[in-house]
Order: C-alpha cells, then structure tokens, then sequence
C-alpha cells in the first residue's frame, strides 16, 4: 500500500477562528483550531486521526470537506486543491467525499422519511432515471447496511439509534463515494451495536474499496479498524505510525499518556507509561515552543524555547526532540530537566493568509 497513488494528501492545513471584541466586534484574538496538518490517505485505507476532545480533529475533517474554509494550507484530490475551487468546479468532488456525523439523530431531517433522506444526494447529482429508480436503490443500501426496508417510509424519531446511524451510512453510500469521514461515527452508540457498525464499515470497505478517515477518541475502536494512525494535540500532528507499530512501540510522550489511559482486561495488552496530566491549553494562546510541554513527562529546557518539526521515513513521523537528542542528552548538552507547568503561554501573530 504504501506504493499506491495518494488519495487525498493535506498539506498544512491551517483553520483558525476569530474571537470578536469591541463596538465593531473585530477580531481580536484567533482559536488556532488546526494549525499546519498534513495527511496522507489511500484508495482502501482506514487512517484514524486520535486525540483528546477539543483537540481539533474533527475541524480537520470539516476543513477537508470545505463545511469549514481553511485560511490556509492546500486539500489535494487526486492532485487537484480543493481550495483554489469555486463552488460549480468542487460540486463533484463533494460526490466522492462524503462524512458520516457523530450524532445520527441531528444530522438526519427530522421531517423527512428515510427514502427521502436517502434519495436527497442522488437527486442533488442527477442520480438514478426518475424516483421510482431511486426508491429501487434505497432499498437495495438499506439491504447493505442490514436494516429491514419496511423501515424506508419511518421518520428518524422512529428508529433506534443504531438504526439511524446505519441510514447515514445508506445516505453516505447512495453517492457511490471513494473516502468517507467517520467522525465520531460510533462514540454515541452501545458498545454491542459499536461493534456492528464497526463490522459493518469494515465489510463496506472491502466490497467498494472505501478509505476512511476515522475521527476518534477511543483507541480501543482504533486498533481494530485502521491501518495507520495520527495522533493529533492542539491543533497539530505529533506523532504518525501504522497501527500495530505505535501500539507496540508509542514514542511521543503524548502518545504513551493516551495509551496508558485505555482500559483493558487483560494484562499483556495494558500500555504502560505516564498518564496525561493537567488541562489543554486554550488554542487562542498554546505554549511557546513545543505546545505539550506544559504537561509532558520527558520535558527539558529546548522544549519550551523552540516548535519541533515533525520528521520521520515512510509511514512512521514523529514532532518531538526525543528523535534528536540521546537519552543522556536530555540532561547534559539539551539543557536541564524542567518540571511542566500548567499555564498557558500567549502566541502572538498575524491571522495566516491562504497561499
């Protein structure tokens, strides 16, 4: 896989939002929600995108399907930006990237039967020879997703919350995508009905040939569904890896805290090392020099003077000064441990223009 032609490369991706002030209400300060992403993702590849909530994963996901404008950066389709579109040149790609939303009931018209929600795409793209042809196809997702197609004429108030969600996916399929953003797509579902569309989604991509961009919290779902994972921290990537290499061998600090948190029954498969401590800092203000400074295990003093880089080969890169230095560095010629500190530190700076 690692041969096989980009599907979607992201390329410094930056989504801030304007914290408005004064009688004219101009922006004063700037929410650095996603600041200088870059991904890569494959025809037929799940890559899961981690961190904690607030983290900024899911503006990733929005800002790749343009729900939100990025101010900067370039979101590339089989070579193409998305960016530089106007909105007649990137209608068809929005056929061919398609989002599935946490909340099922909020992202389904409540007003509206799930034929009608179903059919809605295909009739935005000229799908299908008539209605009747599209009623056809909306049974036949309903019949792929492994519901009942007696429930095509309910109402979503109607169905269960597992049920909804696999309508979403019916809705998300109806326009034959190539990539579909999962965000947050089962951390509102039962554990027993997770498993399911988890199943699901995995059958789904074997048959079509999908790649996913899996949007979550949960590292437990992780490591049965994808095939790389990036862990992202206040706006940026810190660390990526194919899925079994980073849960044998995590090596961002930050990375060993989120796995050191996963509940797990048995004991071979329990991640040691230090827990996160301490609160996010605010986006408007992150830390100066490396943004997980103020609550990592391993700081010294570089770490609060300069932003490391995120470096590596192939599939596997990392953003912390560890790479760099030798473990007897870190006290001698990098400069003394530091304790970590748990306030926030300003960011001055310019709003970033779009290149």
């Amino acid at each position: 896989m690692p041969d096989t032609p980009p599907l979607l490369e992201v390329e410094g991706l930056r989504t801030w939002f304007p914290i408005r002030s004064g009688l004219f209400q101009r922006p004063s300060r700037w929410v650095r929600a996603v600041d200088g992403v870059d991904l890569l993702l494959r025809d037929g590849e799940t890559l899961a995108l981690v961190g904690e909530s607030g983290c900024g994963k899911t503006t990733v996901g929005r800002s790749i399907l343009r729900l939100e404008e990025p101010r900067e950066g370039s979101v590339r389709v089989d070579g193409v930006d998305l960016l530089g579109l106007d909105a007649a040149a990137l209608h068809p790609y929005r056929r061919s990237l398609q989002i599935i939303f946490q909340d099922p009931m909020a992202s389904l018209d409540p007003r509206m039967r799930v034929v009608d929600a179903v059919c809605e795409g295909m009739r935005s793209f000229g799908i299908g020879d008539g209605d009747a042809w599209r009623e056809k196809r909306a049974e036949f997702l309903l019949e792929r997703v492994r519901l009942d197609v007696r429930l095509l004429w309910r109402y979503p108030h109607e169905l269960s919350g597992g049920q909804r969600q696999r309508v979403c996916i019916a809705r998300a399929l109806a326009l034959e995508p190539r990539m579909i953003v999962c965000d947050e797509a089962v951390s509102a579902l039962d554990v027993s009905i997770q498993a399911q569309i988890l199943n699901l989604l995995a059958d789904l991509q074997r048959e079509d040939g999908l790649a996913y961009l899996f949007i979550t919290h949960d590292l437990g779902v992780v490591r049965h569904i994808a095939d790389r994972v990036a862990v992202m921290y206040l706006g940026q990537i810190v660390e990526t890896a194919p899925t079994e290499e980073l849960f044998a061998n995590p090596r961002h600090p930050y990375t060993q805290g989120l796995l050191a948190a996963v509940p797990s029954l048995d004991p071979k498969r329990r991640a040691r090392g230090v827990p996160v401590l301490g609160d996010v800092p605010s986006p408007s203000s992150p830390p100066a020099g490396c943004r997980f400074h103020t609550r990592c295990s391993e700081v010294f003093a570089r770490c609060s003077q300069e932003a490391p880089q995120l470096k590596g080969a192939g599939e596997s890169q990392l953003r912390c000064f560890l790479q760099d230095a030798p473990p007897a560095g870190r006290s001698g010629g990098e400069g003394p441990p530091v304790s970590p500190a748990h306030g926030d530190e300003k960011a001055a700076g310019p709003a970033p223009q779009r290149s």
